[in-house]
C-alpha cells in the first residue's frame, strides 16, 4: 500500500537558500522591477555573507532583475566575489547594478551578452530535455562567435555559441543549460506547490525555468506573496504546477513592483478609462520624431515598442486619435492596452491578453510584427546600429536582435546628436539652439547590434528618424530623403555625420504639422 508522503513545501527563505549548492547553475526570473524574488535573493546574499558558501556559482537570466533608487536589489544580491564565477544575461545597467556592472569590467567574473529571446529559448530547450537551441537569430551581430560571441569581457574566453549548417543554410547553435536551480516567484501557492500569477502584470518563463531546473534534476524555490489550502486553486490558474516546485517562500509584503507601485489595470482585475492614463506630451524633438514614426504605421498594425523615445507612441497614439486602430505588443508578454513606458517597463495598462516570453519571441521570430519602433545609440555608414555597448559600456541587447530578425518595418527613433542637445519648434519650424556634443551617426559603431547587410537581403524596410532629418536603408547604406522645415542640410545636418550621406535627389522637407501644436 502506498502511503501518503503529502507534506507543505512552505519554508523560510533561510531554509529554501541553505539547500543551493556550490558550483551550482542558477536561472533567475523577473524583469527589472517585476516578478523579482527580491526575498530570497537578499537571504542568498545573507548566506554567503555569513558561510562563503554557495560559491562559484553560474547565473542565467534573460533579462537583467532588480532596480531601485535606495538600495541594492536583484541581481546585486549574487554580485560577490568569490559567489558569482559567471553571468549570463540579455541586458545590463549600470545604475541599477553597479556593483555586478564593475565586476564585470575589472574581469572578476566571465560574462555574457546574449539576445533575450535567445536565452528564453535556450531555456526552454534545456527545460525540453534538447541537445541545445538551434536558431538563426543574431547571426552577424555581436552574438555571432565570427564576431564577440557574446563574451563581455577579457576573462570570458570559451564559445558557448557556434557556427552549424543545416541544409546549407548557418544557424547558431547553444548547447543545452546545465541549470541545477531555478528563482521565481508568483502570487499564490497552495502548500503542493502549485503556482498562480494573478497579481503579476506579466508572466516571463517561470515554468519553463522550474523545467529546466527538474529536466536536471534540479531543486526549484518559488517567493509567493501567500499560501492557500491544496486543493483550493483553480486547475486554470495554475502557472506551474507543484510538481515541478521544491520550495514555498512567502513574502507578505511582496508588491507587483520593487518601486513600491502596484495596478490592478496591469493584471486586467479592473479596466481604467483609456484618457485617465494619458499624458500630453510636449511639443519637443521626442513628439516630432514619434509623429514621423506613426506616419509608417497602419491601421491593425501591431507594433513593438523599444526603450527610450518610442515608449511615448501610446500618449501620442492616444492624443492623435489612432491609439484603437493598432495594437501595442512588448517581448516581455502584455498584447494591447498601453504599455508603461520606462516607469514599469513590461507592464501594460488595460492588456487584452498576457502571454509567456518565449511565446512572444517565438511570434517576432517568425515575422509577426508588422513594424517596430526602436532607439539607437550608433549608426555607421552602412546603417549597422549599436545598442548594446557604447563608449566602453554595456547595456546588452535586451529584446533588439530577436525584434529586427523578421519585422516587415523598423523604424530607428532618435536625435541626431546628443549631450546637451536643445531644439525650439514653433510655427511648424525647428531651430537648433544647442547643438549636442556627441555625434551618433558615425564611421564605425562600436559594436554590431543591428547588421544593414543582413536586412537588406532579407527585404526589410528600415527608416532612421531623427529631429531634423530622415534617413533611408538602402543597399548602399543610408540615404537623406527628408530635412525638417527650418533647417539647413549643409549646416544643421551633414557636420553631424562622421561619413558621407547620400542625398536622395527626390529629397524634400517633412510635413509641416510634425511641428505644429
Amino acid at each position: 500500500m502506498i502511503q501518503s508522503t503529502e507534506t507543505s513545501k512552505v519554508m523560510t527563505a533561510e531554509e529554501a537558500v541553505r539547500k543551493i549548492p556550490n558550483g551550482a547553475t542558477i536561472t533567475i526570473g523577473g524583469l527589472i522591477s517585476v516578478l523579482c524574488p527580491e526575498k530570497v535573493l537578499e537571504e542568498l546574499e545573507k548566506r554567503y555573507a555569513a558561510t562563503s558558501e554557495p560559491k562559484d556559482l553560474t547565473v542565467v537570466t534573460p533579462v537583467r532583475v532588480g532596480w531601485s533608487p535606495k538600495e541594492s536589489t536583484g541581481l546585486e544580491h549574487v554580485a560577490q566575489s568569490g559567489m558569482l564565477k559567471r553571468l549570463i544575461s540579455g541586458s545590463f545597467n549600470v545604475k541599477e547594478s553597479p556593483r555586478l556592472t564593475q565586476m564585470i569590467r575589472n574581469n572578476e567574473i566571465e560574462a555574457y551578452g546574449f539576445s533575450m529571446g535567445t536565452i528564453f529559448h535556450w531555456i526552454r530547450a534545456t527545460a525540453a530535455g534538447e541537445s541545445g537551441l538551434v536558431t538563426k537569430v543574431g547571426l552577424h551581430t555581436y552574438v555571432d562567435p565570427r564576431y564577440d560571441g557574446g563574451r563581455l569581457n577579457a576573462q570570458t574566453k570559451e564559445d558557448v555559441v557556434k557556427i552549424i549548417e543545416i541544409n546549407g543554410e548557418e544557424h547558431l547553435f547553444y548547447k543545452s543549460l546545465p541549470i541545477n536551480v531555478a528563482i521565481i516567484r508568483g502570487t499564490t501557492a497552495d502548500e503542493n506547490g502549485n503556482i498562480t500569477l494573478e497579481d503579476e502584470p506579466v508572466t516571463l518563463s517561470g515554468l519553463e525555468m522550474a523545467m529546466a531546473a527538474k529536466a536536471n534534476g534540479g531543486y526549484v524555490i518559488a517567493q509567493v506573496k501567500r499560501v492557500v489550502a491544496n486543493n483550493s486553486l483553480h486547475p486554470r490558474d495554475v502557472a506551474i504546477p507543484g510538481m515541478l516546485v521544491d520550495a514555498v517562500v512567502i513574502d507578505p509584503n511582496q508588491k507587483q513592483s520593487l518601486l513600491d507601485t502596484e495596478d490592478p489595470s496591469w493584471t486586467g482585475e479592473i479596466k481604467i478609462p483609456t484618457l485617465q492614463a494619458y499624458k500630453r506630451l510636449p511639443l519637443d524633438s521626442k513628439k516630432v520624431i514619434l509623429r514621423r514614426a506613426a506616419k509608417e504605421l497602419k491601421a491593425r498594425d501591431v507594433v513593438n515598442l523599444g526603450v527610450g523615445i518610442p515608449v511615448g507612441l501610446p500618449q501620442l497614439a492616444i492624443e492623435e486619435g489612432f491609439f484603437n486602430d493598432i495594437t501595442f505588443s512588448l517581448e516581455h508578454g502584455a498584447v494591447g492596452g498601453i504599455p508603461m513606458g520606462e516607469e514599469v517597463f513590461g507592464a501594460h495598462i488595460n492588456p487584452s491578453s498576457i502571454v509567456t516570453s518565449p511565446q512572444v519571441f517565438d511570434f517576432y521570430h517568425c515575422g509577426g510584427l508588422s513594424a517596430t519602433l526602436l532607439g539607437f545609440a550608433q549608426i555607421d555608414r552602412q546603417g549597422n546600429v549599436n545598442v548594446s555597448m557604447f563608449n566602453g559600456v554595456f547595456r546588452g541587447s535586451g529584446g533588439f536582435i530577436d525584434i529586427t530578425h523578421s519585422t516587415k518595418k523598423i523604424l530607428f527613433c532618435g536625435t541626431l546628436t546628443s549631450g546637451g542637445l536643445g531644439v525650439s519648434i514653433s510655427d511648424g519650424r525647428l531651430n537648433i539652439q544647442t547643438e549636442g556634443k556627441h555625434k551618433k551617426l558615425i564611421q564605425e559603431v562600436e559594436q554590431l547590434t543591428f547588421n544593414a547587410k543582413v536586412a537588406i537581403e532579407k527585404g526589410q524596410e528600415v527608416l532612421y528618424i531623427t529631429e531634423r532629418a530622415v534617413f533611408r536603408l538602402e543597399a548602399d547604406g543610408l540615404t537623406l530623403t527628408e530635412y525638417a522645415p527650418g533647417v539647413d542640410i549643409e549646416k544643421d545636418i551633414l557636420p553631424h555625420i562622421d561619413f558621407k550621406v547620400r542625398i536622395s535627389p527626390d529629397v524634400k522637407e517633412m510635413d509641416a504639422d510634425l511641428f505644429m501644436e
